[in-house]
Order: C-alpha cells, then structure tokens, then sequence
C-alpha cells in the first residue's frame, strides 16, 4: 500500500474516535473542518474551484456546506475512500507522493492537538517517504526565507531549502522535520544557527 495509504486509514480511525468537533493544530479548524478540507481536495473540484475564483465562490461555499451537513460517518468515509478513480491521486505512485506528507501532517494535527500525546516512534518506510516528500516542497516552502535554511537527520544527511551566506540547520527525525516545514510548532526539531537568523527564519508564515 504505501505510507499515504496508511495515514490515511489511521487518520480515519482516529477521526471516527473523537468525532466532529475535536481540536486539530490547524488554526480556526475543529476536526469536521479538517474532514471537508480533505474531501474537498480529492473529490469536490467545484468547491476547490469556488477558493480559487471568485466568480465560482457561491458555488464552492455551497459545495463545502453540502460537506458540512453530512453525517459525521458518512464524511469521515468519503476521507477514508480517498480521490475517485478520475482524480491522478487515484494512481499509487501519485498518492505516494503528493499524500504521504499530507495525511502524515494532518494525523498528527489531530494527535498533538489533544492533551498527552507522545511522538510516535521512528518508522524506518514513513521516515523514507516523508523526507522524499520534505524534499520536494522544502525550495518552494522557504525560497522566500532571508537566511539559508538547511534541514538535516539524525544521521547527517541533508537537504538545502534555501541557500544564503548565512544558514540556519533544522535537526531532529524526518516526521519532525516535516512537521515543522509545514508550520507546526509542536515539531520535536532544534536549531542550529545564530538566534537572530533562526527568528528571521521562523518568522515565515507557513500553515499547510
């Protein structure tokens, strides 16, 4: 299957425990907005069109209603079910890629957004994969910062975000590392860099 698939199916499960109106790490977003987020992105085009351009606004506010409105179980399967067959998503190797960081991120919003969550030991497969997929964004995510950024493992191995005379490293686990491009400041990472460039760095807005 894949580390996507398995993000995905924990992501449910633990969505199915809590219920609708559970926290999550993502600012202004209870557990049902995390849900219709995601069910947006792989199946409802016309809502993700109405975010994107304002002439289809009213038409995308009422296709995330129509969300809205169902039936916690219902939802969370649509979730669970992932893109239909018409979506790339839908192929193996595409899910791979552009899902193994977004359901790992947004499984861990809902862990650490309750109260004595713990970091989830090292998973050599899930650790591969997210630093694949932290390789992949990590230009794009800090191509505006003003200092270098660096993230490297715990076994040195590295990857530029960003190049600069100045540089600014991000140590800890792929998971962690991850989670912290992705603007989660409950990410188990340290710094190594002088402290005005580490706040130069951090002062970025990144919220995925």
């Amino acid at each position: 299957m894949g580390v996507a698939s398995d993000e995905r199916q924990l992501l449910c499960q633990l969505l199915d425990q809590v219920g609708p109106d559970a926290p999550t790490l993502c600012e202004g977003w209870r557990t049902r907005d995390l849900a219709v987020h995601l069910v947006v992105r792989e199946r409802r085009p016309d809502a993700l069109a109405g975010r994107l351009i304002k002439a289809l606004a009213e038409r995308g506010e009422q296709a995330e209603q129509e969300l809205r409105e169902l039936p916690w179980n219902e939802l969370v399967d649509r979730v669970r079910q992932g893109p239909p067959k018409w979506n790339p998503m839908s192929i193996g190797g595409v899910d791979e890629a552009v899902n193994a960081a977004e359901f790992f991120v947004h499984h861990e919003d809902v862990r650490r957004a309750a109260p004595g969550w713990s970091q989830r030991p090292a998973d050599e497969e899930r650790d591969e994969a997210l630093w694949k997929s932290l390789a992949r964004v990590a230009k794009m995510f800090y191509g505006r910062s003003p200092v270098g950024v660096v993230f490297r493992r715990t076994d040195g191995t590295e990857i530029a975000a960003k190049r600069g005379p100045r540089t600014v490293r991000v140590l800890g686990e792929p998971s962690e590392l991850v989670l912290y491009a992705y603007g989660r400041k409950e990410a188990n990472v340290t710094f190594d860099g002088n402290e005005a460039d580490i706040l130069a760095m951090q002062d970025l807005r990144r919220s995925f």
